[in-house]
């Protein structure tokens, strides 16, 4: 038991008076100082700044888009994209600023080839922009060793793939539908995933705080749910769909075998908790609701239970981690 909880359990038995219980908490270091406000304040006025810069150069390009030429169009991103370049090698990727800088030098490069396309009509699809986009900006990745700039990278990636489906759908409607398109995001978001995993694992410190690797095992919930779920509705078998229920299962154990023994990380055993449900009710939903007297009784009995013991399993494992 960390010495905020063990604080925090002699207030609750009532063995520090209330009016002490700030004054122990503080002793302990579990409330902010003055010093750490400040830090907090002045990141996020450093990312929210940098999101507003970038955001104002493609607004500013968008609104003159009649009164500048091309010329200066792309002379503005090239000068932005120089300008935040200069700065991130000037203070050094290290710095919280200088990965803010190449943050925002990969969004001037999106605006960049946007620009390219619109000015130059080159005739390509909308997923070569954010694929080449992905590409061009991958050593800034490297270099920022930064969460942020890495999950913008993937929804980059993330969103070329959706696009490729979008333009290819209609000519290659047999090959490239919707369940295809969530197989290759499965694919590429779990691969992001155990990549990261193994990289926190081996001592990586920009991953040691767990928010982008939560969000990523999100994402990839997410696409292998959808599977799941599309394959229960499916009316006929189709090759493409018989994997997805076994590939669903392989996930769900995976992630109680790893985020439950191994890492422990309660959001993402929640998230797994979602989707058992969410696979549940899309079962019964189609097998039982509807085909016998009180079924939808049956049903929402069967959501409320599931719904009851996972709340219960989950809190018994995070008082596990208390």
């Amino acid at each position: 038991m960390s010495a905020r909880d063990e604080v925090l359990s002699y207030i609750e038995r009532g063995l520090i008076a209330p009016g002490q219980a700030r004054p122990a908490l503080q002793c302990v270091g579990a409330l902010p100082a003055a010093a750490d406000w400040r830090r907090f304040i002045d990141r996020l006025l450093l990312w929210i700044g940098t999101t507003m810069l970038a955001a104002a150069l493609v607004y500013f390009l968008a609104y003159n888009w009649d009164a500048l030429g091309r010329f200066a169009k792309l002379g503005l991103a090239q000068v932005a994209i120089i300008a935040a370049l200069g700065a991130a090698w000037r203070i050094g990727p290290e710095r919280a600023s200088g990965k803010a800088a190449l943050l925002a030098a990969s969004i001037f490069t999106g605006a960049l080839l946007a620009l390219i396309g619109q000015i130059y009509q080159t005739g390509a699809d909308t997923f070569e922009l954010f694929a080449a986009w992905a590409v061009a900006i991958l050593p800034w990745v490297l270099v920022a060793r930064f969460a942020g700039l890495w999950l913008l990278w993937l929804a980059i990636v993330n969103l070329a793939v959706v696009l490729y489906f979008d333009a290819f759908r209609g000519a290659f409607g047999i090959l490239f539908g919707v369940q295809e398109q969530l197989w290759l995001l499965f694919a590429v978001n779990t691969v992001a995933l155990a990549a990261m995993e193994s990289a926190r694992e081996s001592g990586v410190p920009w991953l040691r705080p767990r928010w982008s690797l939560d969000l990523v095992a999100t994402a990839s919930g997410a696409m292998v749910t959808a599977l799941a779920v599309m394959a229960i509705f499916e009316f006929r078998w189709n090759p493409v769909s018989a994997f997805a229920i076994p590939a669903w299962v392989a996930w769900l154990a995976a992630a109680h075998a790893i985020y439950r023994h191994r890492v422990r990380d309660v959001f993402v055993l929640a998230g797994g908790a979602l989707s058992l449900l969410v696979v549940c009710t899309a079962f019964l939903t189609k097998h039982v609701l509807g085909h016998a007297p009180g079924s939808y009784l049956f049903v929402a009995i069967i959501v409320i239970g599931l719904t009851a013991a996972f709340g219960w399993w989950l809190t018994a494992i995070a008082r596990e981690e208390a």
